[in-house]
């Protein structure tokens, strides 16, 4: 008997915390001041571009150092 109030009292004090948990959650959320439509646009811009210029960067530094590398190979045989 004193066993089952204990578990009792241990699944209340969990489901307590969980929902104090989600209120807190829904709480800091209200709290953010989330990004305009231009500033989502802006970043997403700014995101896309800085991707595909280290791409770039990379190919192109892949390349040039793979044809140093089949140049010195050639002096080496």
């Amino acid at each position: 008997m004193v066993n089952e109030q204990k578990k009792s009292a241990a699944v209340s004090r969990q489901q307590q915390a969980s929902g104090d948990f989600v209120r807190g959650v829904f709480t800091e959320l209200r709290r953010v001041t989330w990004p305009t439509r231009n500033e989502w646009v802006s970043a997403t811009v700014l995101t896309l571009g800085l991707v595909i210029g280290v791409g770039l960067l990379t190919w192109l530094l892949d390349n040039f150092f793979g044809w140093l590398f089949a140049q010195l190979h050639l002096f080496n045989i």
